[in-house]
């Protein structure tokens, strides 16, 4: 254990980089606040706040992921990621900041802006009509806000809670005692905070910020499909941190394993997110009612058709025939090469998923989604690299140490 570099230091380049990228991010930000948040056409106006609230959402949930990760290997009492947890615990703590942003940002167009453009359940004539009037109980501005406020404020809680409990193994070595209950107390907050994120990202979370932008379509699979979107980007975030560090000599006890099955994470949670693409478009598709279609008529045959199937390509195609591979999950390149490559496409899915609904008539993606897109990942990699900076990158008290160094598949 003397030669494990357990302190991360956080490189003057890494830094820089993320400066600029926040730098960069902010004179979009800003100049898009002038040409289009500020602009009397209501269409800009919704444009320029639906592209700060897709790359908020987006970034906050694929960091939440992080946290679901740790807790559901806890729940199955894996020890084989106990090397690398500090990664997925830093990035998880980003959620504090990138939830706050979120929150901002749905507040503003919810309750100050009244944005029906965006929303369109917050226009006067749903309480008239039909279909809206019976979904009023939750798609309200109160409802929204005090449910987003819990949702992501107990994301927050129970992700310090477990963040808290890993800080106790740095503190000394644990008789068989100490460690079954430091275990039992693992596995209690784990479990709140799997029972929470079925709650909210994998049930209600979704169909409130993201499914209610078309309030009369509605789809049993959304959920789920937003999930494994996050997940799998997730854990491509996951991959980069892991393999960043050990390009710096960080993360010894981390070999090719570990990447393995980080990779088989990648390349099975992309095959689920095609699965319940296919099932959700071919079951609309194949039952051809006018209120399912409505959802995908401007998508598929719409000025969304290139980006809806280059998604699909990007998500499913370049994961299966380059993830299927063992060989392939233990290359670093190729690993950094498809964890950046699904990082890109599930943001071009969410990019789809908002503005397909709120900018149907022309793709509206420009320089104000990808300067704002670079904001957000110039954040995370500040954030990320500070909280790495914070604690040892080893756990080295830890009950599972040993299993995770000795991991094989």
């Amino acid at each position: 254990m003397a030669s494990f570099r357990a302190q991360f230091e956080l490189p003057s380049k890494t830094r820089t980089w993320s400066l600029a990228l926040i730098a960069i991010g902010a004179v979009a930000l800003i100049a898009g606040l002038v040409t289009k948040g500020f602009s009397s056409d209501e269409h800009e106006k919704s444009v320029f706040w639906a592209t700060l609230m897709y790359n908020s959402i987006f970034f906050t949930l694929i960091c939440n992921a992080s946290m679901f990760f740790i807790c559901a290997t806890t729940l199955a009492m894996g020890g084989w990621q106990m090397v690398f947890r500090r990664v997925p615990e830093a990035i998880s703590k980003a959620v504090i900041v990138l939830g706050s942003i979120t929150w901002l940002v749905l507040f503003y167009i919810v309750v100050i802006d009244h944005n029906h453009h965006i929303y369109h359940w917050l226009d006067e004539s749903a309480k008239v009509d039909p279909i809206l009037k019976g979904k009023l109980g939750f798609l309200n501005p109160t409802f929204f806000l005090i449910w987003t406020t819990l949702a992501i404020g107990l994301w927050i809680l129970l992700g310090a809670r477990m963040r808290k409990l890993s800080s106790e193994a740095d503190g000394g070595p644990m008789d068989p005692e100490t460690g079954k209950s430091y275990i039992w107390r693992n596995t209690v907050t784990g479990s709140l905070f799997i029972v929470w994120f079925a709650l909210t990202v994998a049930s209600t979370i979704p169909w409130l910020w993201l499914m209610s932008l078309d309030a009369h379509w509605y789809s049993t699979m959304y959920s789920w499909y937003t999930f494994a979107s996050s997940f799998v980007s997730g854990m491509a975030l996951i991959a980069l941190w892991v393999i960043f560090l050990k390009n710096k000599g960080y993360l010894e006890y981390t070999n090719q394993e570990h990447l393995h099955d980080i990779g088989k994470f990648m390349f099975a949670f992309s095959i689920f997110w095609t699965y319940l693409w296919f099932s959700q478009y071919m079951l609309i598709w194949y039952g051809n009612i006018s209120e399912e279609t409505v959802y995908f008529k401007h998508r598929v045959q719409g000025p969304y058709k290139g980006i809806f199937f280059l998604n699909l390509i990007i998500n499913f195609v370049c994961p299966l025939l380059i993830l299927m591979k063992r060989s392939t999950k233990r290359n670093y390149t190729l690993v950094t090469f498809m964890a950046v490559l699904i990082i890109f496409g599930h943001w071009v899915d969410f990019f789809q998923m908002v503005m397909g609904s709120v900018s149907k008539d022309h793709v509206s993606l420009s320089w104000l989604d990808f300067g704002i897109a670079a904001f957000f990942v110039g954040l995370v990699i500040l954030l990320v690299s500070g909280e790495l900076a914070k604690k040892p990158l080893l756990s080295k008290y830890h009950p599972f140490l040993k299993e995770s160094i000795i991991h094989h598949t």
